[in-house]
């Protein structure tokens, strides 16, 4: 693991919150509005990658893009040292994956979550973005039960879309397969162009999923 900065640009690192294959992400201080935030960044090995650094840079562009209550905040993005952050606001709570764990939600509570997860979902499809990757580990529950959208880095932006994004920018060829396992539209997975009904095929598995307790399509491929 890449050792822990003490400072990325303005930024005081506190701790390590987790890693993963599109980076690490830190609680971090800013002293300019005292406040904590949480930084991610994309490893060395991983920003010596093109494509990695290309994906990073597009979920960056797709998430500040948006201003939604039901989407997680970017506050800012730098280099420091070769090594490129993305600054968002902290979040404080559990991922969806991990209350789902414990089973399905009471209707209530469902109804409430899912409503939210709607209207994030309308407000990105809104400017044209896809997000490709929704799924319970990628929506997060705040202790104030406030429902966050994460991790846009699959996104596909400019879609049909003329408005503020003002670009198409695709990640992925036709015929390449992008996403997770058991919350893919049929058409995402066989690699062919996606559209917002992707997002809302994913968005059914999930309203399952929070409903039954378990996973609409549970095989691994």
């Amino acid at each position: 693991m890449t050792p822990i900065p003490s400072r990325l640009g303005p930024y005081e690192i506190i701790a390590l919150l987790g890693s993963g294959g599109m980076g690490e992400v830190y609680r971090a201080r800013d002293p300019r509005f005292r406040r904590e935030v949480a930084v991610k960044v994309l490893p060395g090995d991983f920003a010596a990658d093109p494509e990695r650094l290309k994906r990073f840079e597009h979920e960056a562009r797709a998430v500040g893009a948006l201003n939604h209550p039901n989407i997680l905040t970017v506050h800012d993005l730098g280099t420091e040292g070769g090594t490129p952050y993305l600054v968002t606001e902290l979040l404080e709570g559990s991922t969806l994956r991990e209350r789902l764990s414990r089973g399905a939600l009471p209707l209530a509570k469902l109804f409430e979550w899912a409503t939210q997860i709607a209207n994030g979902l309308a407000a990105a499809h809104e400017h044209g973005i896809v997000h490709r990757d929704l799924k319970p580990e990628n929506v997060f529950v705040t202790q104030d039960g406030r429902v966050k959208i994460l991790d846009f880095g699959l996104a596909r932006l400019g879609v049909g879309h003329d408005g503020p994004v003002g670009t198409t920018l695709t990640m992925t060829e036709v015929g390449v397969t992008i996403g997770t396992a058991g919350y893919m539209a049929p058409e995402q997975v066989r690699g062919k162009p996606v559209d917002v009904r992707a997002d809302l095929f994913s968005f059914g598995c999930l309203l399952y999923e929070m409903l039954a307790g378990k996973r609409a399509f549970p095989g691994e491929t």
